[in-house]
Protein backbone atom coordinates (compact mmCIF):
# COMPACT_ATOMS: atom_id res chain seq x y z
CA UNK A 1 0.00 0.00 0.00
CA UNK A 2 0.80 3.52 -0.82
CA UNK A 3 1.57 6.22 1.93
CA UNK A 4 1.41 9.38 1.19
CA UNK A 5 2.76 12.18 3.81
CA UNK A 6 3.25 15.92 3.44
CA UNK A 7 3.75 19.13 5.61
CA UNK A 8 6.06 22.02 5.80
CA UNK A 9 9.22 22.38 6.68
CA UNK A 10 10.25 21.00 10.14
CA UNK A 11 6.49 20.16 10.95
CA UNK A 12 7.31 16.31 11.60
CA UNK A 13 6.34 14.52 8.78
CA UNK A 14 9.82 12.62 8.39
CA UNK A 15 9.98 11.48 12.01
CA UNK A 16 6.07 10.37 11.56
CA UNK A 17 6.90 8.51 8.21
CA UNK A 18 9.77 6.92 9.85
CA UNK A 19 7.51 5.79 13.15
CA UNK A 20 4.87 4.19 10.02
CA UNK A 21 7.47 1.77 8.46
CA UNK A 22 8.98 0.71 12.23
CA UNK A 23 5.73 0.36 13.14
CA UNK A 24 5.19 -2.34 10.37
CA UNK A 25 7.12 -4.91 12.65
CA UNK A 26 10.38 -6.75 11.78
CA UNK A 27 10.73 -6.12 7.95
CA UNK A 28 13.04 -5.58 5.85
CA UNK A 29 13.22 -1.82 5.54
CA UNK A 30 14.53 0.32 2.76
CA UNK A 31 15.25 4.27 3.00
CA UNK A 32 15.54 5.96 -0.49
CA UNK A 33 17.28 9.15 0.10
CA UNK A 34 16.76 11.41 -3.00
CA UNK A 35 18.64 14.58 -1.69
CA UNK A 36 21.63 15.39 -3.85
CA UNK A 37 24.39 16.79 -1.41
CA UNK A 38 24.94 19.64 -2.71
CA UNK A 39 26.52 21.88 -0.70
CA UNK A 40 27.71 22.07 2.88
CA UNK A 41 23.77 22.51 4.74
CA UNK A 42 22.47 19.41 2.45
CA UNK A 43 25.09 17.75 4.07
CA UNK A 44 24.41 18.62 7.48
CA UNK A 45 20.71 17.95 6.75
CA UNK A 46 21.55 14.50 5.39
CA UNK A 47 24.12 13.34 8.30
CA UNK A 48 20.74 14.41 10.53
CA UNK A 49 18.20 12.59 8.84
CA UNK A 50 21.01 9.34 9.36
CA UNK A 51 20.97 10.04 13.09
CA UNK A 52 16.97 10.23 13.19
CA UNK A 53 16.96 6.43 11.42
CA UNK A 54 20.15 5.22 13.51
CA UNK A 55 19.41 1.86 15.08
CA UNK A 56 15.84 1.50 12.79
CA UNK A 57 17.54 -0.89 11.04
CA UNK A 58 16.59 1.01 7.72
CA UNK A 59 19.50 -0.21 4.18
CA UNK A 60 19.71 2.98 2.24
CA UNK A 61 19.74 3.40 -1.12
CA UNK A 62 20.67 6.77 -2.74
CA UNK A 63 18.14 8.22 -5.78
CA UNK A 64 18.47 11.44 -7.21
CA UNK A 65 17.17 10.30 -10.62
CA UNK A 66 15.94 7.36 -12.04
CA UNK A 67 13.14 5.98 -9.48
CA UNK A 68 12.06 2.90 -12.08
CA UNK A 69 15.26 1.96 -11.62
CA UNK A 70 15.28 0.86 -8.02
CA UNK A 71 15.24 -2.67 -7.39
CA UNK A 72 13.89 -3.63 -3.81
CA UNK A 73 13.42 -7.06 -1.94
CA UNK A 74 9.68 -8.18 -2.01
CA UNK A 75 7.71 -7.08 0.45
CA UNK A 76 10.17 -4.91 2.26
CA UNK A 77 8.86 -1.69 3.98
CA UNK A 78 9.97 1.61 2.04
CA UNK A 79 10.34 4.74 2.69
CA UNK A 80 11.03 7.30 -0.39
CA UNK A 81 12.18 10.91 0.88
CA UNK A 82 11.69 13.07 -0.23
CA UNK A 83 9.59 13.61 -3.13
CA UNK A 84 10.45 17.51 -3.66
CA UNK A 85 14.25 16.28 -3.89
CA UNK A 86 13.34 14.03 -6.41
CA UNK A 87 11.20 16.19 -8.75
CA UNK A 88 13.62 19.23 -8.41
CA UNK A 89 16.84 16.49 -9.28
CA UNK A 90 14.62 15.01 -12.39
CA UNK A 91 13.78 18.20 -13.47
CA UNK A 92 17.02 20.10 -13.16
CA UNK A 93 20.02 17.61 -13.11
CA UNK A 94 21.50 16.55 -16.21
CA UNK A 95 21.01 13.15 -16.27
CA UNK A 96 17.66 14.23 -15.17
CA UNK A 97 13.80 13.24 -16.58
CA UNK A 98 13.82 17.54 -17.56
CA UNK A 99 10.56 18.95 -16.90
CA UNK A 100 8.31 17.93 -19.62
CA UNK A 101 8.70 13.87 -18.65
CA UNK A 102 9.55 14.79 -14.88
CA UNK A 103 6.07 13.60 -13.14
CA UNK A 104 5.61 11.02 -15.70
CA UNK A 105 9.37 8.83 -15.16
CA UNK A 106 8.83 9.50 -11.23
CA UNK A 107 5.24 8.18 -11.43
CA UNK A 108 6.71 4.95 -13.13
CA UNK A 109 8.83 4.65 -10.25
CA UNK A 110 6.61 4.74 -8.07
CA UNK A 111 4.96 1.80 -9.53
CA UNK A 112 7.59 -0.03 -9.95
CA UNK A 113 8.45 0.51 -6.58
CA UNK A 114 4.78 -0.38 -5.36
CA UNK A 115 4.83 -3.71 -6.77
CA UNK A 116 7.73 -4.79 -5.07
CA UNK A 117 7.13 -3.59 -1.98
CA UNK A 118 4.71 -4.23 0.83
CA UNK A 119 4.51 -0.87 2.12
CA UNK A 120 5.39 2.62 0.19
CA UNK A 121 5.76 5.67 2.69
CA UNK A 122 6.09 8.75 0.53
CA UNK A 123 7.27 12.09 1.86
CA UNK A 124 6.75 15.26 0.13
CA UNK A 125 6.82 18.94 0.95
CA UNK A 126 3.72 21.40 1.35
CA UNK A 127 5.31 24.13 -0.53
CA UNK A 128 2.04 26.21 -2.22
CA UNK A 129 0.50 28.12 0.36
CA UNK A 130 3.46 30.73 1.17
CA UNK A 131 2.06 33.62 -1.18
CA UNK A 132 5.44 34.92 -2.56
CA UNK A 133 5.16 35.05 -6.65
CA UNK A 134 8.62 33.23 -7.89
CA UNK A 135 10.05 33.25 -11.25
CA UNK A 136 9.10 31.09 -13.88
CA UNK A 137 11.60 27.91 -13.56
CA UNK A 138 10.53 27.73 -9.96
CA UNK A 139 6.63 27.97 -10.65
CA UNK A 140 7.68 25.32 -13.20
CA UNK A 141 8.49 23.29 -10.38
CA UNK A 142 5.78 24.25 -8.14
CA UNK A 143 3.81 22.71 -11.38
CA UNK A 144 4.88 20.00 -11.39
CA UNK A 145 5.39 19.28 -7.68
CA UNK A 146 1.73 19.77 -7.73
CA UNK A 147 1.01 17.35 -10.28
CA UNK A 148 3.11 14.90 -8.87
CA UNK A 149 1.56 14.65 -5.89
CA UNK A 150 -2.45 15.20 -6.60
CA UNK A 151 -1.39 12.03 -8.98
CA UNK A 152 -0.26 10.18 -6.16
CA UNK A 153 -2.77 11.27 -3.64
CA UNK A 154 -4.85 9.08 -5.42
CA UNK A 155 -2.75 6.36 -5.71
CA UNK A 156 -2.25 6.19 -1.98
CA UNK A 157 -4.45 4.19 -0.04
CA UNK A 158 -3.51 6.80 2.93
CA UNK A 159 -2.67 10.43 2.68
CA UNK A 160 -1.55 12.39 5.94
CA UNK A 161 -0.27 15.60 6.73
CA UNK A 162 1.89 16.54 9.27
CA UNK A 163 1.44 20.19 11.16
CA UNK A 164 3.72 20.66 14.34
CA UNK A 165 3.96 16.79 14.88
CA UNK A 166 0.21 16.31 14.68
CA UNK A 167 -1.15 14.11 11.75
CA UNK A 168 -4.38 15.03 10.12
CA UNK A 169 -5.53 12.04 7.83
CA UNK A 170 -6.88 13.47 5.09
CA UNK A 171 -7.61 10.13 3.40
CA UNK A 172 -7.00 6.04 4.64
CA UNK A 173 -7.28 2.98 3.29
CA UNK A 174 -10.26 2.45 6.60
CA UNK A 175 -11.61 5.54 5.02
CA UNK A 176 -12.29 3.71 1.65
CA UNK A 177 -13.16 0.56 3.34
CA UNK A 178 -16.27 2.65 4.93
CA UNK A 179 -17.35 4.74 1.94
CA UNK A 180 -17.37 1.11 0.11
CA UNK A 181 -19.68 -0.40 2.24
Amino acid sequence: MITLITGGSGSGKSAYAESLITGFGEKERIYIATMFPFDEESHRRIERHRCMRAEKKFTTIECYTGLRNVKVPKGSCVLLECMSNLAANEMFQENGAGAERTADAILEGIRNLSDQAQELVIVTNEIFSDGIEYDEETRQYQKVLGEINQKLALLAGNVTEVVYGIPIHHKSSSMIKCEKE
